[in-house]
Parts: C-alpha cells; structure tokens; sequence
C-alpha cells in the first residue's frame, strides 16, 4: 500500500533533508511553485557513520510528467477516467533528480507553472504517479493521509492541509518516536520551511512564527519536519495581503 506524501516526508526524515517550497505568485493569480528536497549530507553522514564513505550511487534525470504519459500511454489507456484526469493534473510538472555519491548532492526538483493556484496538485506525489504509469501499479492500492491544496481570491491566499486519514497517521508516529529514541535529532538538519512571494505588501499571516522580508512581500516561515509528521495540519497557512 502507498502513502504517498506522508511516506515522502517519513523517508526523509530518516535521511536527514532539508525541503523548501516556494511559490512565486503574481498579481493575475498565475506563477509557479517549486518543491526541493535536498539531502543535508552533514547530518546525513551523522547517521551512516562508516556507511557514508561506502555509498555508490549516481543518477541525473529530468523529465516533465507529460512526457511519461505520452512513453507509457498503453498503461495510461487502461487507467479509469477519473485516474486519467488525476495524472493530467500533473502534466505540467518538471522534475529534476540528482542522485551523486560522488559530487555528495542528493537533491530532487520539482516544478510546476500555473495559472490559477488551486489547479496545483500536490506536487510531492508526482514522482510515485510517475512510477505508477511507468510500472502499471494500481491506484486503488493507495492510501492518502492528508490532501493538500492551495486558494488565491486576489487579496487572501491559503495553504490548506487537511487529514483524512487520521488511523494511519496515529500508527505512523510510533516510526517517528522511535527515530527519535535512536537519534538526537537535534544535531541534525530536518527542516521543513515554506517560501512565498506575494505581489503586494502582505498585511496579516496566520502563523505568529512566520517571517516577513523588508518590504513586507515575502512570508517565510520554517518548521521541524517531525513536528510536520505529526501535525500535518501545522503547516495550514493564510496570508491576506493589503
């Protein structure tokens, strides 16, 4: 069974990564969003120990979701319709992984354009959607455990996540706890942090932690990423501009 974001966000934190969304929007509620992950190798290293030395890996791909659509359209054909009109969401979305024992960067990009904001999907799934189209594996065999999405009205934006699978994430946090009683995570890099760049002066953020630039455009606001295990919902944000 997959778990999709809540899985990408576990994993990660058992490698220690940094991941940082940004989203650029523009007065006309078009722009772009971009998620990176990219893998503290200082911690990293923390946790390997003599194993860090010995890692062997390299891997450089890029590639736009529509792309996999059109190489595997005989495994997207069989897909339901409502499936087919899931994966279409995505066909805009570019990824670019790198994966270099040798250059020590583990780093992976995703990118999307749009319009509108709340025709973004969730951007951290497009990697397991593609493996899915790649594989022919079934998406009746997943399991979401929050869904996330974003609004613009012109003068309110809103980051929303919401838990819809609240069974699975209670069994999840004994991971977490006990990757915790192993490590001292607070020697290591685990941050979770939202960057975004509004058109206009901002005039109200929910979050009370949340820092303003100097011209009062840009919210950034930084958590743990266990803390966003086991509060997804912690990450919900609304920033009203003037």
């Amino acid at each position: 069974m997959k778990n999709y974001f809540f899985s990408f966000l576990l994993a990660i934190l058992f490698t220690s990564c940094q991941v940082t969304e940004t989203i650029n929007l523009n007065e006309d509620g078009s722009g772009t969003i971009e998620a990176i992950q990219l893998r503290d190798e200082h911690s990293y290293m923390l946790l390997m120990g003599e194993k860090y030395s010995k890692e062997d890996k390299f891997q450089d791909t890029t590639y736009i979701f529509r792309d996999y659509i059109t190489k595997y359209n005989e495994t997207f054909l069989k897909y339901t319709q409502r499936e087919q009109q899931l994966f279409q969401k995505y066909a805009n979305a570019k990824v670019h992984a790198k994966k270099s024992s040798f250059d020590k960067e583990f780093k992976t990009s995703i990118t999307f354009p749009f319009t509108k904001i709340d025709a973004v999907p969730n951007l951290y799934n497009t990697e397991d959607y593609a493996n899915d189209l790649e594989n022919n594996y079934a998406l009746t065999a997943e399991s979401h455990f929050f869904d996330l999405k974003y609004s613009f009205d012109g003068t309110t934006f809103k980051r929303i996540v919401k838990v819809i699978n609240e069974a699975e994430i209670e069994k999840n946090k004994k991971q977490i706890n006990n990757f915790k009683s192993k490590f001292n995570i607070l020697s290591f890099t685990q941050t979770y942090a939202l960057k975004y760049n509004f058109p206009r002066k901002i005039k109200s953020v929910s979050n009370s932690a949340a820092i303003l630039s100097s011209d009062k455009k840009i919210v950034t606001l930084t958590f743990q990423l266990s803390d966003c295990l086991e509060n997804p919902e912690s990450t919900n944000l609304e920033v009203v501009l003037e």
